[in-house]
């Protein structure tokens, strides 16, 4: 994902929430990876927030999508939906 995707002149926290799978997997650009960078930088709530996220994979690792029951998978895809959907705020 590319800041391009998300045309704001500064990132907000919710910006930092949609794009951080990418940036920890680091399939971000260069551009993106430094306003995360910066956001983090002055946003001690989101160091917080991806320190926590970094903990949780640490901890839980991969789940194989296989190993997931068809209603679990459907409720994580809403979830997210719904995630996507909600209203943007300026923390996590």
């Amino acid at each position: 994902m590319t800041i391009e995707e998300h045309p704001l002149a500064e990132l907000v926290c919710q910006d930092l929430v949609e794009l951080l799978t990418d940036y920890l997997e680091g399939a971000c650009d260069v551009a993106t990876v430094q306003s995360l960078e910066a956001h983090l930088d002055g946003c001690p709530d989101c160091r917080e927030y991806v320190a926590q996220f970094r903990s949780t994979i640490e901890q839980v690792g991969h789940v194989a999508l296989e190993t997931l029951s068809a209603a679990t998978q459907q409720g994580l895809v809403e979830a997210f939906r719904e995630f996507r959907q909600a209203p943007r705020s300026t923390s996590p």
